[in-house]
């Protein structure tokens, strides 16, 4: 199928910001939905299957109406990824025929699932009282997660957020760290202080912890407790051990909720030590009131090289599974 149309009104410069450099943005339009895509000032040729075409104009003219201000690189990558899976974004933006769309209350406006999986996650994050996110990195388990915990202590379903994660160096020997205690784990805990400063901002996190509303903590803290009206995430589940993993299930107590998240291809435990995410897969897949979502390349929302490496090492892998 041929496709020609106009984006209107023509403005060069708009027109310069969706084209990018030397073309640049129109040919990774190309890469991404398969078609052949050419243009004569404002006039567009779309060349390829019909509804590839008809994405792919949708697209440009998403673009072109953003375009109004300079398109940064994420802008550019994350719009790729919802034309690919357009299901995705049409229900994060809750249009007619499907089942309404999600919106959390944090500081980034522009918040939304940008694949189905991750529109899957978010819906059973809302729906279970635990939640498994599995998946390589990149794919959002982590920050979607914080989203909904700052959401649900926005709108007062729950009292405080909770985010642990076991200390585990990734493949190093750390040694001593100086400081106070929470000097010492605030190097394990940093990706989750990130995405809380991105969701609720510096000044907002800080009067939280004085408020006693957020705390991070490593996971050998959660033993004993029990965790009531709060939203706990256990972030890098991978790295826990079995015994660690049922400890901190069983401290989910009335009106909580808990997600785990993890990729289970980056395991810093010891060498014949089995990773507490991969035997609750297993011990846990048919548990009701649990929901798992398992999340592969194709929901990788960072730079595009990061899909292509998760791809090669998924596939090597494979290879060595088949030869054993």
């Amino acid at each position: 199928m041929i496709l020609r149309f106009v984006l209107d009104p023509v403005d060069n410069t708009r027109l310069a910001r969706v084209c990018g450099s030397l073309d640049v943005h129109l040919r990774e339009i190309e890469a991404a939905l398969g078609v052949k895509l050419s243009r004569r000032d404002a006039e567009f040729r779309v060349d390829g299957p019909k509804a590839s075409a008809e994405r792919t104009k949708a697209l440009l003219e998403t673009l072109y109406e953003r375009a109004r201000r300079a398109l940064p690189a994420e802008t550019m990558q994350l719009a790729l990824i919802e034309a690919r899976t357009p299901e995705a974004s049409a229900a994060a933006e809750g249009r007619p025929g499907d089942d309404g769309g999600l919106v959390l209350r944090t500081r980034r406006a522009d918040l939304a699932a940008r694949t189905p999986r991750q529109h899957q996650y978010l819906q059973q994050i809302l729906s279970h009282d635990i939640t498994f996110g599995l998946g390589p990195a990149g794919t959002g388990k982590t920050f979607l997660a914080v989203a909904c915990a700052v959401d649900a202590l926005e709108r007062s379903t729950v009292q405080r957020i909770i985010l642990t994660r076991p200390a585990v160096e990734a493949g190093e020997r750390l040694g001593f760290l100086p400081g106070d205690l929470t000097q010492k784990v605030d190097p394990y805990l940093r990706p989750l202080y990130d995405a809380l400063y991105d969701l609720l901002g510096f000044d907002r996190v800080t009067k939280a912890f004085e408020k006693a509303q957020l705390e991070v903590a490593p996971l050998a803290f959660m033993r004993g407790r029990t965790l009531n009206h709060a939203f706990v995430i256990l972030d890098e589940a991978q790295n826990t051990t079995p015994e660690q993993m049922k400890m901190f299930l069983t401290r989910i107590g009335f009106g909580s909720k808990c997600v785990v998240t993890g990729d289970t291809s980056q395991i810093d435990l010891p060498r014949g030590t089995q990773s507490g995410l991969i035997d609750a897969e297993h011990v846990l897949a048919k548990v009701k009131g649990i929901a798992m979502t398992r999340f592969t390349s194709a929901d990788v929302v960072r730079h595009p090289l990061v899909a292509r490496i998760v791809e090669a090492y998924e596939a090597r892998a494979l290879r060595e599974a088949r030869e054993i």
